[in-house]
């Protein structure tokens, strides 16, 4: 098992976020958290990632205990992400945003370099000197991805990577995020498309109230539209 979240518990000053949610990934897996605004899908990643420490439970990193931990020492263990704001550096170019953060990964090896990550995202290819605050919406969200794909992580976190994008965008980012998988990265996908989330992953969690309220393969999710319904009505989640 790659990543185990052990019945976290996550606060935000006295207010408690996360009641107890517990998920598992497994190598090669590209695993979907579902919910609506504010169900704690970015809280979750952000826990594991160590931008909000849990106040109790565990996240088991390659079974080793990651909770507590700041995030570069737990990037420096093979986790990246891709907030959902995607925070790039404006005034440098595509080519500088990604060379900021090349680094090989936790087995020493450099699997995504820039020639690499400019084979898979012709589009930044063709803009590899221009400013990143000058890119569209759509190209600043395939620089963040690719830019965290630059520390070469075992496991990738992606928050919310199709908000506010066009429906060809959104489609260019699920066929990049397909590709990723293939070339063997793990990953967990906070969305709220879930047309788009249930075309890219293999299983999904649907968080609600801060809790782990389903979890099943893409399938299983299909087979209950009243789960859909109860959980996920308010948002984009038409499943027919």
């Amino acid at each position: 098992m790659l990543l185990q979240v052990q019945d976290i518990h996550t606060y935000y000053g006295l207010s408690h976020i996360l009641f107890g949610v517990s998920l598992e990934i497994e190598r090669g897996e590209c695993v979907c958290l579902a919910g609506r605004n504010g169900a704690g899908k970015t809280t979750t990643l952000r826990s594991i990632m160590g931008l909000t420490h849990p106040r109790a439970g565990a996240v088991l990193f390659k079974a080793r205990a990651v909770q507590g931990h700041p995030p570069h020492w737990i990037s420096h263990q093979g986790i990246g992400f891709v907030p959902e704001d995607r925070a790039i550096f404006p005034d440098l170019t595509v080519w500088e945003n990604l060379d900021v953060a090349r680094k090989p990964g936790t087995d020493g090896k450099t699997h995504w370099t820039t020639e690499r990550i400019f084979s898979v995202f012709a589009r930044l290819a063709e803009r590899a000197d221009q400013l990143g605050g000058t890119l569209s919406g759509g190209e600043q969200q395939m620089l963040t991805i690719a830019r965290t794909l630059m520390g070469n992580p075992d496991l990738l976190l992606l928050d919310e990577p199709t908000e506010g994008l066009a429906p060809l965008i959104v489609d260019a980012i699920g066929e990049l995020i397909l590709q990723i998988k293939a070339e063997g990265t793990t990953i967990l996908l906070a969305e709220q498309n879930l047309h788009f989330a249930l075309d890219v992953s293999e299983r999904v969690y649907i968080i609600d109230d801060g809790r782990i309220q389903f979890t099943g393969t893409v399938a299983e999710v299909e087979a209950r539209p009243d789960i859909v319904q109860k959980y996920l009505a308010a948002q984009r989640w038409d499943v027919g």
